[in-house]
Order: C-alpha cells, then sequence, then structure tokens
C-alpha cells in the first residue's frame, strides 16, 4: 500500500470516527441516561413505520363549536386553528412527546413545532397541496397564533413561490438516479447531525407533530403513515364534525364530536406518555374558553399556548 492511499484510509476511518462521535445539533439536544431498552429500540426498530402505533380519541366538540362562534366577531378562526392550538398546547405540557429518533439516538426538540397541510385553493381537486410549519413562540395568545396561521396561509395561497415550490422544482427536473442518490445524500448528513439548520427549519417534516384536518374536505379520520424523510413523530388525522351518540349520566346523548385518529412512533416514549399527551389535546379541545381565550375585552381570559399547570400534565416528567 503507497503512503497515500495509507493516508487517505486512515483519514477516511478518522472521519467516520467523528462523524459517529458528533452529538449535537441545530434542532435538538441528545437526551442521556436512558433505559437500555429504549437506547436498543432505535436499534431493533430502524424506520419509523416499523415503530408505528395508532390511537384513536373523540373530543367532545360542544363547547368548541359556541367558541368558534364568538371568537369569529374579533379574530378569524376555524377548527384548523383550534387543532394546531390544541397541539402546541399538548406538545408544552408534555415536553417528552416533543422528541424524535434519528441516527438510531433520541433527541429532545428545542422548541414545539406543528406542521399541517391545506389546499392552495379551497376544494379544488386539481389545486397543489401545501403545508405549512409553525413553531411555538413564547408565551404566544391564540388570537396571536391565529394572526400568523392566516399570514402563513395567505403566503401559501398568493401564487408566489415558495422555499418548498423551489426544492420541489429544483428535485423534478433531476433524472431519477440522481434524485434517489440526492434523497440518499441528505438523509446520511442528517443521520450524522450535518444537515443544514436552514434546510431542517424550511421543512415541513421537520416537526413536532403533522396535521391532516380531513374535515375540511368533509372526510371522515384515517390512519396516517409516518414519513421515513425528516423526523416527525406525530401524525393528527381529523375528520369532519359528525353527530355521535355518548353515554351522560346514565342517558344517550348525540354530542357534537371530532374523531381523532394518531399515528405515533413508539421510539419516543412509552403509551402511558402517549396517552397524556393525546388527553391534554382533547382536554384544550373540549375547554376552548379556558385554553384558548382571547374573548374578554379586559384581557383577563388570555392564557399564553405554553403555559403548562403541573396538575395537568402528568406526562412532562
Amino acid at each position: 500500500m503507497t503512503p497515500i492511499a495509507a493516508t487517505v484510509i486512515f483519514a477516511i476511518i478518522v472521519v467516520w470516527v467523528l462523524l459517529h462521535l458528533k452529538t449535537s445539533r441545530p434542532d435538538a439536544k441528545l437526551i442521556t441516561g436512558l433505559h437500555s431498552y429504549r437506547r436498543v429500540m432505535s436499534y431493533i426498530m430502524i424506520g419509523r413505520n416499523e415503530s408505528i402505533v395508532y390511537f384513536d380519541s373523540h373530543a367532545d366538540a360542544s363547547a368548541l363549536v359556541e367558541y368558534i362562534e364568538k371568537a369569529q366577531s374579533r379574530f378569524d378562526v376555524d377548527i384548523s386553528h383550534c387543532l394546531v392550538g390544541a397541539a402546541l398546547i399538548g406538545l408544552n405540557e408534555n415536553p417528552s412527546m416533543n422528541r424524535f429518533s434519528t441516527g438510531r439516538r433520541l433527541w429532545q426538540r428545542n422548541s414545539p413545532c406543528v406542521s399541517f397541510s391545506m389546499k392552495r385553493k379551497q376544494l379544488d381537486t386539481e389545486a397543489k397541496l401545501a403545508t405549512v410549519k409553525l413553531e411555538s413562540i413564547p408565551a404566544e395568545t391564540f388570537e396571536g397564533l391565529c394572526g400568523r396561521i392566516n399570514a402563513a396561509i395567505g403566503t401559501e395561497r398568493s401564487g408566489k413561490k415558495t422555499y418548498a415550490d423551489k426544492e420541489f422544482d429544483l428535485l423534478e427536473v433531476l433524472p431519477r438516479p440522481i434524485m434517489r442518490g440526492a434523497v440518499q445524500a441528505l438523509k446520511t448528513l442528517d443521520y450524522f447531525n450535518i444537515l443544514p439548520a436552514g434546510f431542517m427549519a424550511n421543512d415541513p417534516l421537520f416537526t413536532s407533530m403533522f396535521i391532516a384536518n380531513l374535515g375540511s374536505l368533509g372526510m371522515g379520520a384515517g390512519f396516517h403513515h409516518l414519513y421515513e424523510w425528516g423526523n416527525c413523530p406525530l401524525f393528527m388525522m381529523v375528520g369532519q364534525l359528525e353527530d355521535r351518540p355518548v353515554a351522560q349520566d346514565g342517558e344517550i346523548v348525540v354530542r357534537k364530536t371530532l374523531h381523532i385518529r394518531w399515528s405515533y412512533d413508539e421510539r419516543i416514549d412509552d403509551g402511558l406518555n402517549a396517552r397524556f399527551g393525546i388527553d391534554s389535546v382533547v382536554r384544550a379541545l373540549e375547554h376552548p374558553f379556558e385554553y384558548f381565550g382571547c374573548l374578554a375585552g379586559d384581557g383577563s381570559d388570555v392564557r399564553p399556548l405554553d403555559h403548562v399547570e403541573e396538575s395537568q400534565s402528568p406526562g412532562s416528567a
């Protein structure tokens, strides 16, 4: 072996070792001190869809419908806004749900963020699908969140090319072998925690939770797969408002209900804490006047979306 070849091989080995030793990334912090069972899960269940668990839940939407009717006289809001707000509340109350598994390691995301999809043109089957990603802002109110959502939707529906549009336009012109190689290269960079922060910040699948409100299309809820791209460990699909019989005080009554179905990466935490996270989201949807507020003129009912009460966050430990 020539000296040059030996030097090259040594350099490759050094780089390989350094990459595997890298334990920092721009969007999260490495979780240490895990139980050996949870550490080994990422080696047994390599992909998200090998680790997927499905949950079914229902939220009594009676108070939510009333809240939206009253809130619309003050600011632009609908069920989709409430779903995003409730998701952020659930993530803030249950930090263990704001994790993800990448590179056979478990990470705690720096800040909760939620992505959601929509049609570029409402009720147009030919219209392109657009996605919006919003990060939690400290002490933000629900009204403030609704303003940010509306601004983001306005941008997506303005016809202007977004970062994602430019990214997709570039991929579309690449031959299939090159595109496949490019995607694999980006996944490798993510595996070794060297994917640029700007790339992750603009990609809606590098997110805490993805929401698909099928109710806006007049559809029921379905179970969604988890994408192997990005690092999203939670998918929330919501169906249209439906009249559902429920038992109340020994009698059957009909309630306006939202059917919510969840897809969950089991590697991030156990089923008990997953239940706590789902309960937080459902609780916010069922008690919107308490959790969303913003209807009193004096601001007395305003509660930041990142406000956490210990008695209501058993999954945060």
